[in-house]
């Protein structure tokens, strides 16, 4: 994956599918600690004690449609590329934790990429899930929560293309702020 937004769409896709109704992800931009941290928490299954083992294998999933399950793998890898580190925490029947670190002004860092689409593309895949955007550069701070717009759109969808619409226009404005 070449862009990290393409990550945390992979890991939000399997907190899905561990049963997550709500997710919450975190990009913090310190450019005073010369770091970047992504962190993805979720209320899914959670993953058991002999799993967590595993899950940085490539090798192992738990999943029935492929053989293989790069996702943390590769962001562990792209992590330690840039001088950082990922770290995994969670708990059968509470969820999980994904944090990763990396050194912001890291040669082999890669970028963000589309932050906006993948946030998106999580909304209208997932109509029913609370979802928890926060974005954080220093001392600016961004929150985009689902659970607010649902509250004000009432009866409609947000999915439909009219508040899809409104969703990015909105992320891309109040994120390229930030960028």
């Amino acid at each position: 994956m070449e862009d990290l937004s393409l990550h945390i769409l992979d890991i939000a896709e399997n907190s899905i599918n561990a049963g997550a109704k709500n997710i919450e992800i975190v990009i913090t931009d310190s450019l005073s600690n010369d770091l970047l941290t992504i962190e993805i928490k979720d209320d899914g299954k959670g993953i058991d004690a002999e799993a967590q083992q595993k899950v940085m294998d490539p090798f192992y999933t738990t999943r029935t449609t492929r053989k293989v399950g790069l996702g943390l793998a590769l962001l562990e890898e792209a992590a330690k590329d840039a001088d950082g580190q990922l770290k995994l925490e969670s708990e059968l029947g509470k969820g999980t934790k994904v944090y990763a670190v990396f050194r912001l002004s890291h040669i082999d860092r890669k970028p963000i990429g589309n932050i906006v689409d993948t946030i998106v593309t999580i909304i209208a895949g997932n109509p029913e899930l609370n979802l928890k955007f926060i974005y954080k550069q220093d001392d600016n701070k961004f929150v985009f929560d689902t659970t607010e717009i649902k509250n004000r759109i009432g009866d409609l969808e947000i999915n439909s293309i009219e508040i899809i619409k409104f969703i990015h226009q909105y992320l891309s404005e109040n994120v390229n702020k930030l960028l």
